[in-house]
């Protein structure tokens, strides 16, 4: 299959060049922030970056707070054989400033693919990309989450190693093709089923799969001359299944370990985590997280074993502590998807393996977690926060059509944006020494009349991480949950949503109201420092807290995600999972606005 229709209908020279354009721009913005190249800026807004004494690049960009840069698509010239020209490719940037930044040529060589599949994924949003800010402003959370790029800050942000072309079409988000989950019986002794308290295995599958179709699996059993109380029914993703399991279990399988079922009768859309999935055909159902053994941004999206054992506990650990405390349930009616009944199987070879690569220990599991329909009142809409940084074809930005569409000015919609973020996620850091990673995939914001309203907060088995600090309030917290949940210093804590959430995620929305003239940089920054000094000012009581979580520091430590893989990890394959790179500080554009800078 040559894909001849599929190819000739996105892939062409006009959104080839657009598309390296686009990414140019971000790589060179990214890589100025992450301190891996340092152009000389000669004057006013244009900046030369010399690679050798051959080759050149020049461009112009604005500088942002927080050592940011825009850097202006269109404006990026190459200097080479004697004469400027337009630069045209992002991986031929990667082949010049290889030696600059001490990249290996094997990290080169895996990064170029990455860029590549990138830029297709990008080519095809650009053909594709045809509704405007007002239509998407209307869309639900599901579908428009397949109309989001990818990650703002990872430059190679639709890698997908392990994806062909045909995958890609299939199973990428952006092409918002829905599917069906194939089902597979697992026996009981080779699998973990856990859950909160009160959910039954039996219950959680009566509301997944109706009748009739448990009736055929349960036939397949019957036919196979095994008895349906010796296994656990899971769903599978079909790429897993063909490239992973399959080939990792044949054991299970021939011994009817396992035992493929057939597909479910209900269709689901992949979100932008590719592995999570939201059922269409009944809003209410859960959504479904599953391994995808690809490499995408910086990990392998598998399964941990260990957080996917432990995930139910997690979920009533976060709800308890908002279900006993007022201000989170009844002030802010925080929104808690729960991850309430998780499924693990380990591949018993590389359980055994001592230092075995990550990949291996979280291939096969299943999380269910509740929808954020369930959740939802009368005029409420959800959509992630990342879409707050979309823009349409002609390059109005999303949330302008949101603003236009409630009736507020820019400046009093970013403030009850803040208003409505920030006040439970400093709680669970102040009161209880508890974070999320509340960037822009994690986190929900649930609009009314397209006004930021409440916000809801996804994703416990990977991102919640606790203070190493003796509180009172995690005391109690048994040492299984403590072994499982990362413990953190104070900055490594207070990094999650400094990183996280403001340069993650509100540097970007910051930059886009700019470019649009919709809102000034210093007043969205100082907005932002004013929401967190109102919920301060409202519990003084944790005053010692607040100068322990100090987002109010000139400098902070620079976390880098570029850098991870292009210098320092690398594409190794090693026991655990990369984390952000450390390097050098960022200046802090909160610390402007601090009580003490204004004595």
């Amino acid at each position: 299959m040559l894909f001849k229709e599929e190819l000739g209908n996105h892939l062409n020279k006009k959104n080839w060049f657009q598309a390296n354009q686009r990414l140019l721009a971000k790589m060179i913005s990214e890589y100025m922030y992450e301190d891996m190249l340092v152009p000389e800026r000669v004057e006013g807004a244009h900046y030369i970056l010399t690679v050798s004494g051959y080759v050149h690049y020049r461009f112009e960009a604005e500088a942002r707070l927080f050592d940011s840069y825009s850097v202006h698509e269109g404006s990026i010239e190459r200097y080479s054989d004697g004469s400027w020209e337009q630069a045209e490719s992002a991986v031929q940037f990667i082949l010049d400033i290889q030696h600059l930044i001490r990249m290996s040529s094997e990290t080169a060589g895996h990064l170029i693919k990455e860029l590549n599949a990138t830029l297709l994924a990008d080519v095809n949003l650009i053909s594709k990309k045809t509704k405007t800010a007002d239509e998407l402003a209307e869309l639900d959370y599901a579908e428009l989450e397949g109309e989001m790029t990818g990650h703002p800050w990872i430059t190679y942000n639709k890698g997908r190693i392990g994806f062909g072309y045909d995958d890609y079409l299939k199973f990428a988000p952006e092409n918002q093709r829905v599917t069906t989950l194939s089902w597979l019986a697992v026996r009981k002794h080779r699998a973990s089923f856990q859950s909160v308290n009160g959910l039954r295995y039996e219950f959680l599958i009566e509301s997944e799969l109706d009748e009739r179709t448990r009736d055929v699996f349960e036939n397949v059993l019957r036919e196979k001359g095994v008895s349906k109380e010796e296994y656990f029914f899971m769903p599978v993703h079909e790429w897993q299944w063909k490239n992973i399991i399959i080939q990792h279990f044949p054991e299970d399988l021939a011994n009817d370990h396992f035992i493929p079922l057939g597909e479910g009768p209900d269709v689901y859309l992949p979100q932008q985590s590719i592995r999570t999935f939201v059922n269409t055909d009944h809003k209410h159902k859960h959504h479904v997280k599953l391994p995808m053994s690809i490499l995408n941004t910086l990990v392998y999206r598998g399964l941990p074993a260990e957080r996917t054992l432990i995930t139910p506990r997690i979920t009533e650990f976060i709800k308890g502590i908002a279900e006993k405390d007022s201000f989170l349930k009844d002030t802010c009616e925080v929104i808690l998807p729960g991850e309430i009944a998780s499924l693990n199987v380990d591949q018993l070879s590389f359980q055994q393996l001592k230092g075995a690569p990550y990949q291996y220990l979280e291939m096969l599991g299943v999380i269910w977690r509740e929808s954020i329909h369930t959740y939802l009142k009368d005029g409420e809409k959800a959509i992630t926060l990342a879409a707050l940084t979309h823009s349409d074809l002609e390059g109005k930005p999303y949330v302008q059509s949101l603003m236009e569409k409630s009736g507020l000015s820019p400046e009093i919609w970013i403030k009850q944006l803040f208003r409505t973020i920030l006040p439970p996620l400093l709680h669970y850091l102040y009161q209880y020494g508890t974070v999320f990673s509340p960037h822009g995939q994690n986190t929900i914001l649930v609009l009314k009349d397209h006004q930021p309203h409440r916000l809801a907060i996804k994703d416990f088995v990977d991102d919640v991480n606790i203070s190493d600090q003796p509180f009172t309030e995690l005391a109690g917290l048994e040492n299984e949950l403590k072994a499982v949940l990362r413990s953190e210093p104070p900055e490594g804590l207070t990094q999650f949503i400094f990183t996280g959430l403001f340069i993650c995620h509100l540097r970007y929305l910051s930059d886009q109201l700019v470019k649009n003239h919709l809102l000034d940089e210093r007043e969205f920054w100082k907005l932002l420092a004013e929401e967190i000094y109102a919920y301060q000012d409202r519990f003084p009581a944790l005053k010692d807290r607040f100068e322990l979580f100090d987002f109010f520091k000139p400098q902070m430590t620079k976390l880098c995600l570029n850098r991870n893989r292009m210098v320092d990890y690398g594409y190794g394959d090693g026991e655990d999972r990369p984390h952000a790179s450390e390097f050098g500080k960022v200046n802090n554009a909160l610390s402007l606005f601090s009580r003490q800078e204004a004595k």
